[in-house]
Protein backbone atom coordinates (compact mmCIF):
# COMPACT_ATOMS: atom_id res chain seq x y z
CA UNK A 1 0.00 0.00 0.00
CA UNK A 2 1.33 3.66 -0.83
CA UNK A 3 -0.40 6.61 0.61
CA UNK A 4 -0.03 9.90 -1.50
CA UNK A 5 -1.06 13.37 -1.32
CA UNK A 6 -3.08 14.47 -3.88
CA UNK A 7 -6.42 17.16 -4.05
CA UNK A 8 -9.51 16.72 -3.38
CA UNK A 9 -10.75 17.04 -6.96
CA UNK A 10 -8.35 14.90 -8.68
CA UNK A 11 -9.62 11.78 -10.26
CA UNK A 12 -9.03 9.15 -8.06
CA UNK A 13 -9.77 11.52 -5.22
CA UNK A 14 -13.20 12.27 -7.05
CA UNK A 15 -13.89 8.29 -7.62
CA UNK A 16 -13.79 7.71 -3.85
CA UNK A 17 -15.72 10.29 -3.40
CA UNK A 18 -18.71 8.90 -5.54
CA UNK A 19 -18.04 5.81 -3.96
CA UNK A 20 -18.65 6.94 0.12
CA UNK A 21 -21.88 9.03 -0.95
CA UNK A 22 -23.27 5.42 -2.42
CA UNK A 23 -22.12 3.77 0.78
CA UNK A 24 -24.02 6.78 2.77
CA UNK A 25 -27.26 6.57 0.62
CA UNK A 26 -27.32 2.89 1.62
CA UNK A 27 -27.23 3.51 4.96
CA UNK A 28 -29.12 6.81 5.37
CA UNK A 29 -30.96 7.25 2.34
CA UNK A 30 -28.99 10.26 0.89
CA UNK A 31 -25.57 11.57 0.28
CA UNK A 32 -23.79 13.73 2.29
CA UNK A 33 -24.40 17.97 1.42
CA UNK A 34 -21.79 19.16 3.36
CA UNK A 35 -20.07 22.16 1.54
CA UNK A 36 -16.36 21.21 0.66
CA UNK A 37 -14.22 22.64 -1.70
CA UNK A 38 -11.27 21.25 -3.18
CA UNK A 39 -9.09 24.40 -1.63
CA UNK A 40 -10.42 23.02 1.75
CA UNK A 41 -7.49 20.53 1.96
CA UNK A 42 -5.19 22.06 0.31
CA UNK A 43 -1.60 22.64 2.91
CA UNK A 44 -1.02 24.50 5.19
CA UNK A 45 -4.64 24.48 5.91
CA UNK A 46 -6.19 20.87 5.09
CA UNK A 47 -4.38 17.86 3.72
CA UNK A 48 -6.45 15.05 1.52
CA UNK A 49 -4.95 11.68 1.15
CA UNK A 50 -5.64 8.62 -1.37
CA UNK A 51 -4.13 4.92 -0.38
CA UNK A 52 -3.06 2.51 -3.59
CA UNK A 53 -3.42 -0.80 -3.62
CA UNK A 54 -0.08 -2.92 -4.93
CA UNK A 55 -1.67 -3.09 -8.90
CA UNK A 56 -2.18 0.96 -8.16
CA UNK A 57 -5.65 1.25 -7.65
CA UNK A 58 -7.34 3.73 -5.34
CA UNK A 59 -8.68 1.69 -2.48
CA UNK A 60 -9.00 4.19 0.47
CA UNK A 61 -9.32 8.22 1.13
CA UNK A 62 -9.54 10.89 3.86
CA UNK A 63 -8.59 14.74 4.56
CA UNK A 64 -8.70 17.03 7.14
CA UNK A 65 -9.30 20.63 6.51
CA UNK A 66 -8.90 23.42 9.07
CA UNK A 67 -11.72 24.97 10.87
CA UNK A 68 -12.13 27.91 13.87
CA UNK A 69 -14.59 28.87 16.51
CA UNK A 70 -18.08 29.12 13.81
CA UNK A 71 -22.05 29.40 14.49
CA UNK A 72 -21.48 25.49 13.52
CA UNK A 73 -20.30 24.87 16.31
CA UNK A 74 -16.04 24.23 15.50
CA UNK A 75 -13.71 25.69 18.25
CA UNK A 76 -10.56 27.61 17.27
CA UNK A 77 -7.75 24.87 15.98
CA UNK A 78 -10.19 22.44 14.87
CA UNK A 79 -9.11 19.85 11.95
CA UNK A 80 -11.54 18.53 10.74
CA UNK A 81 -11.80 15.05 9.06
CA UNK A 82 -13.82 14.47 6.20
CA UNK A 83 -13.90 11.58 3.63
CA UNK A 84 -12.82 8.93 5.33
CA UNK A 85 -13.49 5.45 3.73
CA UNK A 86 -11.86 2.61 2.16
CA UNK A 87 -13.64 0.08 -1.12
CA UNK A 88 -15.07 -2.79 0.94
CA UNK A 89 -12.99 -5.18 -0.90
CA UNK A 90 -9.78 -3.55 1.02
CA UNK A 91 -11.85 -3.41 4.20
CA UNK A 92 -9.94 -4.54 7.78
CA UNK A 93 -6.62 -4.27 6.43
CA UNK A 94 -5.08 -0.77 8.30
CA UNK A 95 -5.69 1.57 5.77
CA UNK A 96 -8.36 3.67 7.29
CA UNK A 97 -5.87 3.85 10.34
CA UNK A 98 -2.65 4.33 8.67
CA UNK A 99 -4.80 7.48 6.72
CA UNK A 100 -5.53 8.60 10.14
CA UNK A 101 -2.30 8.72 11.79
CA UNK A 102 -0.89 10.58 8.77
CA UNK A 103 -3.89 12.62 8.62
CA UNK A 104 -3.24 14.06 12.83
CA UNK A 105 0.10 14.19 12.28
CA UNK A 106 -0.11 16.18 9.52
CA UNK A 107 -2.61 18.25 11.13
CA UNK A 108 -0.99 18.92 14.37
CA UNK A 109 2.42 19.72 12.71
CA UNK A 110 0.42 22.50 11.18
CA UNK A 111 -0.50 23.32 14.39
CA UNK A 112 -4.04 22.53 14.90
CA UNK A 113 -5.14 21.66 18.07
CA UNK A 114 -8.11 19.12 17.96
CA UNK A 115 -8.91 16.60 15.43
CA UNK A 116 -12.55 16.32 15.19
CA UNK A 117 -15.40 14.13 13.20
CA UNK A 118 -19.01 13.71 11.96
CA UNK A 119 -20.25 10.02 11.44
CA UNK A 120 -23.56 8.36 11.72
CA UNK A 121 -24.93 6.11 14.26
CA UNK A 122 -25.16 3.74 11.16
CA UNK A 123 -21.50 3.30 10.64
CA UNK A 124 -20.13 1.47 13.57
CA UNK A 125 -17.30 0.33 12.20
CA UNK A 126 -16.21 4.10 11.93
CA UNK A 127 -17.06 4.73 14.92
CA UNK A 128 -15.46 1.61 16.73
CA UNK A 129 -12.36 2.81 14.70
CA UNK A 130 -12.33 6.35 16.18
CA UNK A 131 -12.65 4.65 19.54
CA UNK A 132 -9.81 2.54 19.22
CA UNK A 133 -7.89 5.09 18.40
CA UNK A 134 -8.78 7.74 21.46
CA UNK A 135 -11.74 9.68 19.72
CA UNK A 136 -14.28 10.63 21.96
CA UNK A 137 -17.75 12.29 22.22
CA UNK A 138 -17.59 16.16 21.58
CA UNK A 139 -20.27 18.52 21.13
CA UNK A 140 -21.78 18.38 18.19
CA UNK A 141 -20.89 20.76 15.35
CA UNK A 142 -21.02 20.90 11.39
CA UNK A 143 -24.04 20.56 8.56
CA UNK A 144 -25.63 17.99 10.99
CA UNK A 145 -25.19 18.78 13.90
CA UNK A 146 -28.97 19.11 14.72
CA UNK A 147 -29.54 15.26 13.30
CA UNK A 148 -30.53 12.40 15.81
CA UNK A 149 -28.14 9.79 13.61
CA UNK A 150 -25.19 12.63 14.07
CA UNK A 151 -22.63 11.22 16.19
CA UNK A 152 -19.11 14.19 16.94
CA UNK A 153 -15.72 12.71 18.33
CA UNK A 154 -12.62 14.42 18.87
CA UNK A 155 -8.95 14.19 20.03
CA UNK A 156 -6.83 16.26 21.57
CA UNK A 157 -3.68 16.34 18.72
CA UNK A 158 -0.90 17.68 21.86
CA UNK A 159 0.63 14.25 22.04
CA UNK A 160 0.12 13.45 18.57
CA UNK A 161 3.92 12.82 17.16
CA UNK A 162 4.75 15.20 14.34
CA UNK A 163 6.18 14.04 11.00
Amino acid sequence: MEIRRTRYNEPAAVRLNDLVQMEYVERYGDGDATPMAADNFDPPHGLYLVAYDADDRPVASGGWRAQEASDEGHEDGDAEIKRMFVVKEARGRGLARAILAELEASAAAAGRTRMVLETGSRQPEAIALYESCGYVPVKKFGYYRHEELSICMGKSLAAVPQP
